[in-house]
């Protein structure tokens, strides 16, 4: 029987929130807004590009109307886009992992608060795209993760049962967005430390050396 893994996107298939944080830290300076990474990765991580946005703007006491919030997000891609056209890092076994997972059958989605122009560059520069039939992205939801909107769109678009589809997430508002979800869990401990990951099903450092196989729904 069918079966999908349903993976997030930054700090699970690519390593980049140091280039999420930094572009964020850049493009609130340009507004006169001082964030530090500590901030940064206690209270942003998690969140999509509008409500990092629209979270700032509310503290700056700055409007936060759709095309205040667009402009903002244009800015911060292109600081994203040019740090990772310069450097970028997957997640240690992530590549490997996703090739054996559409060797082995199963369907692959992504489900991320990343923009999908984001997601696309990524998986064009490292010919990852073909194993993927289906991408929830920022633009295909009205709110991001803790809500299950992105969870309960992907399972829809792949036509499968909750107990036939397993999420990877690196971030706690994704644990609890799978788990409104109805969808079980594994964590990888690349945005929070492994004791911070203990509501997940399963909790790996990251994908090295990892095969689909283990993934909990396999047993049952």
């Amino acid at each position: 029987m069918t079966a999908a893994i349903l993976f997030d996107f930054n700090g699970v298939i690519i390593d980049d929130e140091p280039q999420h944080c930094d572009a964020l830290i850049a493009t609130l300076g340009e507004y006169g807004h001082a964030l530090d990474r500590d901030t940064y990765y206690r209270e942003y991580l998690g969140f999509d590009d509008r409500e990092c946005f629209r979270f700032s703007f509310g503290r700056m006491g700055r409007a936060a109307d759709e095309p205040a919030l667009l402009e903002a997000i244009d800015r911060k891609n292109a600081h994203y886009e040019r740090a990772v056209r310069a450097s970028m890092r997957l997640v240690p076994g992530a590549a490997e992992f996703i090739e054996s997972a559409a060797l082995d059958g199963f369907q692959l989605a992504i489900v991320s608060g990343a923009l999908r122009r984001e997601i696309e560059l990524v998986l064009d520069l490292t010919d990852l795209r073909p194993h993927f039939c289906e991408i929830v992205a920022a633009e295909d939801v009205s709110a991001c993760k803790p809500d299950p909107q992105g969870y309960n769109r992907a399972r829809a678009l792949l036509a499968l049962a909750p107990g036939r589809c397993m999420v990877l997430e690196d971030s706690l508002p994704g644990l609890e967005a799978a788990r409104a979800a109805g969808l079980r869990c594994a964590m990888l401990a690349t945005s929070h430390g492994e004791e911070a990951c203990v509501g997940a099903d399963l909790v790996w450092r990251d994908l090295s050396g990892h095969h689909p196989a283990e993934l909990p729904w396999a047993h049952g």
